[in-house]
């Protein structure tokens, strides 16, 4: 039984997008090594805070039905980079009980291990659904510190490992998941707050495609990034537009009786900017960041089936990923969008399936970014396929062009090096990328 502090994978929650054919031998050995990354590694890899993706890694591919030998090899390709996990120390620990500790210590990496104990210890005595509302969803000082830093740094790295632990039933990830937020910088929550006001009172949304569109055709929004900015959302979008952004940001809201048709169309609209943005001269790669937008966006179809999670904070958080996606969008320069590449694309195995893609990408030797991609453009087809009919402004995204991307994905990254470009709406994000051959 999976605890607070014991990882026990069970076929019966392996995630929302899953093959059918998932074996005991593989949850034993993924139980077995997500228990090894979890009791030895920190969330961090380095000093600049470099996340640890092992846990993503093993579940996707577990998840998609990768043999034992297969996750043992995911495992030791991104061991050797780890760092070993702080000592804990029991005062500090205790000391968290205090909110006003708790507030001194956040964003401090080296807390990370003491914080993770610490949530450990509260889902032990209340259990995981009843910390998360405590902790995230109770509209408290306390609270809203906390959520602010899920949607961290601007690429959801800690909302996704959240995702994985709910997803999946896993206590002692979600436990992670709180500790790694809690460790985490929350400057992303004043632009969230900021459109969340300006929000209010709006009775009618714009879909996030056509909210894209007007992003890019907005020469303040699209120019507000420079290359050179250390973090082009922090030091750029935020700096250099941030009326513009929370303006954009605010017509996108979600109302309760539109909450799973607004997820199906941030999923879509998430796959979109993500595929489209190409280079026709360059071979095809997907960007480095939009793609975190599209791996995050599994997680809010398995948030719609959690009874625990009250319905007005499932919209919230609908709402704050949507927005969220939309700066991503522009902090990469606003790149234009080509559907075509999607829908002309022509895949290096024409023949293949689904379950093909699954398990080329079960074997594809990276740290799991692959792995989740596939995964999460597969269950966008599951979750669209009932709004065809929608149009193209809302959810362009349709038919066998999300089999085609997930083609594109997994051809992408085993073409050539590097898997991904980093900045698509930027040229010089694309000189180290190869040139497309000519037909």
């Amino acid at each position: 039984m999976a605890t607070a502090s014991h990882i026990e994978l069970n076929p019966a929650s392996a995630g929302v997008y899953h093959v059918p054919d998932i074996t005991t031998e593989s949850g034993k050995i993924g139980s077995q090594l997500l228990q090894e990354n979890h009791d030895e590694f920190h969330i961090y890899f380095n000093n600049s805070g470099f996340h640890n993706h092992i846990a993503h890694h093993l579940l996707s591919i577990y998840a998609l039905g990768a043999t034992p030998e297969q996750i043992q090899q995911a495992f030791d390709i991104n061991k050797s980079y780890q760092r070993p996990q702080f000592p804990v120390d029991k005062q500090d620990v205790e000391a968290l009980a205090d909110r006003d500790k708790f507030r001194e210590f956040l964003g401090k990496e080296r807390y990370f291990h003491d914080f993770e104990i610490f949530f450990q210890n509260e889902i032990e005595e209340k259990g995981w659904e009843k910390v998360l509302n405590e902790h995230l969803f109770a509209r408290n000082e306390h609270a809203e510190s906390l959520l602010d830093r899920m949607f961290a740094a601007g690429f959801l790295h800690p909302f996704i490992h959240l995702g994985f632990g709910v997803e999946f039933k896993q206590p002692a990830i979600i436990a992670e998941a709180l500790a790694q937020a809690a460790i985490h910088d929350g400057w992303t929550g004043k632009f969230l707050h900021a459109a969340e006001d300006a929000a209010k009172g709006n009775t009618t949304s714009e879909s996030l495609v056509k909210l894209i569109h007007e992003a890019r055709a907005n020469d303040k929004l699209r120019t507000s990034a420079h290359w050179k900015d250390g973090n082009k959302v922090r030091d750029g979008v935020f700096v250099r537009a941030p009326d513009e952004m929370i303006s954009l940001a605010s017509q996108w809201h979600v109302k309760p009786d539109e909450l799973e048709q607004k997820t199906a169309e941030m999923i879509n609209a998430g796959i979109y900017f993500t595929g489209a943005a190409q280079k026709p001269t360059k071979q095809i790669k997907f960007d480095f960041f939009y793609m975190h937008c599209v791996n995050c966006s599994i997680f809010f179809s398995a948030f719609l089936k959690e009874p625990w999670l009250r319905v007005e904070d499932k919209c919230r958080l609908l709402e704050w990923k949507g927005r969220m996606d939309l700066a991503l969008y522009v902090s990469r320069g606003c790149p234009e969008l080509l559907i075509d590449e999607i829908k002309n694309y022509q895949p290096k195995n024409s023949s293949d399936g689904w379950p093909e893609i699954i398990r080329r990408v079960d074997k594809f030797p990276d740290d799991g970014h692959a792995s989740k991609l596939v995964r999460a453009i597969a269950n966008g087809e599951q979750v669209c396929w009932q709004y065809e009919a929608q149009a193209d402004d809302a959810f362009p995204i349709k038919g066998d062009m999300f089999l085609k991307l997930g083609h594109m994905a997994i051809d992408s990254v085993e073409s050539s090096d590097p898997n991904w470009v980093r900045s698509a709406g930027f040229e010089e994000a694309w000189e180290n990328i190869p040139g497309r051959a000519k037909l």
